[in-house]
């Protein structure tokens, strides 16, 4: 019976273990995280969601506090088209984080980021382009590109020096997706060098509306992978959403797919960024404990644990000091909710509103649980200690588990 190990994820001369752990925002997937992937020879993800944030909290930097600082006048007014980032400071905040990660990296593996174009900050054009361009100045490896179509993403970028060179790739959540992707990107004669296919099990937000659960993500992959045949492209896909054991992935890497992402089971690793509190609401979750919601300012539907902080808070919007979601024109669904239900209870009581949620405040304190599908078989993958909680796992120990694991079995840390 093979193992992931069997196989190779190929990059030009470089030969990866085909497990690459996803990029998860806010800091969840942290740069330990990334950096113990890449020792062990895969690809780890470092998040750009946020990263003036990540900032200050890893390099004690004053991102946030001085641009609400800056924007203070601003906090009671609805209209929020004046507040905007300093592209300056989004640069040096994204070339920190990155540059650091890099300046660590030992092995022979990757360190990617992942770039949401969905975090579009007063102007979306402008913050994207600096996001990518600083990140490829800082050395990044490769960057992903996630939470949009992506259309015009490669156009940004085209004359900087190391377009060609770092590694380039898009998530997709069907064959539509890619082709409009590729159909896009053409004009700068340059073709991903890889596809990350996300199917509907995923964390986070989902790219399917609520009719998630009538698709598949074999299906969607199989669908791709003939696509790209009877083009005669060769571009590796990885597979991505539900893949928990190293079974499930081996069925990809044996149908034709160059690696799997994986980010669930790396949840409840020291070396990922959720509090350890919120770790061990992940191990006790069941089933009947997650939910797919509309609740995200983004339009995407996102999966979460039903007991996050985040559902039904009324926080008064902080696009002041954050504002990662305001569209082009200063605009989020969560001011607007957030304004009619103020409206609604004028007597001045603390309100809470349920359609949409404020996730610049919340991911950033992460309260808004959002996680993959098979979260409730976490609890299966560890021991629970005589105190009653369950026992935090390694970010090597999950990944050897993946790489070397055979029959669906999962390894249980040492008794």
């Amino acid at each position: 019976m093979k193992r992931v190990d069997d196989f190779r994820l190929k990059f030009g001369k470089h030969e990866l273990v085909p497990i690459v752990i996803g990029g998860m925002g806010v800091d969840i997937s942290t740069a330990e995280l990334s950096l113990e992937a890449a020792r062990l020879g895969g690809i780890g993800h470092i998040s750009d969601a946020m990263v003036p944030t990540v900032s200050d909290r890893r390099f004690k930097t004053k991102y946030v506090k001085n641009k609400l600082q800056q924007y203070k006048f601003n906090v009671d007014n609805a209209d929020k088209s004046v507040v905007q980032f300093d592209l300056g400071l989004l640069a040096e905040a994204t070339a920190l984080h990155v540059g650091r990660t890099m300046e660590a990296k030992r092995g022979p593996g990757m360190v990617f980021i992942n770039c949401m174009e969905k975090l579009t900050m007063n102007a979306p054009k402008e913050t994207l382009r600096v996001r990518l361009t600083a990140a490829m100045d800082a050395g990044i490896d490769g960057i992903t590109l996630a939470a949009g179509l992506h259309l015009g993403s490669f156009a940004l970028i085209e004359d900087h020096p190391r377009f060609r060179d770092v590694k380039l790739g898009i998530i997709v959540s069907s064959l539509r997706a890619l082709q409009l992707f590729l159909k896009k990107s053409a004009r700068t004669g340059r073709l991903p060098d890889y596809v990350v296919v996300e199917g509907p099990l995923a964390g986070g937000h989902l790219g399917f509306g609520m009719d998630w659960a009538q698709y598949d993500l074999a299906t969607i992959v199989a669908e791709i992978q003939a696509w790209l045949a009877a083009e005669h492209l060769d571009i590796p896909l990885i597979p991505a959403g539900g893949i928990f054991t190293g079974t499930d992935a081996v069925r990809f890497l044996e149908a034709g797919a160059a690696a799997v992402q994986v980010a669930t089971r790396f949840t409840v690793t020291r070396e990922c960024g959720l509090p350890e509190d919120v770790q061990q609401e992940y191990f006790k979750a069941s089933e009947e404990d997650i939910e797919v919601n509309l609740i995200s300012p983004t339009g995407y539907p996102m999966r979460m644990l039903k007991s996050s902080p985040a559902i039904g808070s009324g926080i008064r919007p902080n696009c002041e000091a954050y504002g990662y979601l305001l569209d082009a024109k200063g605009n989020c669904q969560y001011i607007e909710a957030y304004n009619r239900e103020v409206a609604r209870h004028p007597e001045g009581t603390k309100v809470k509103v349920f359609d949409k949620t404020c996730l610049c405040t919340h991911m950033r304190n992460f309260d808004c649980w959002t996680c993959g599908h098979y979260t409730y078989r976490l609890k299966d993958t560890t021991r629970k200690d005589e105190n009653g909680r369950y026992r935090i796992l390694s970010a090597e120990h999950v990944f050897r588990d993946y790489q070397f694991s055979t029959e669906g079995k999962i390894a249980l840390p040492d008794a």
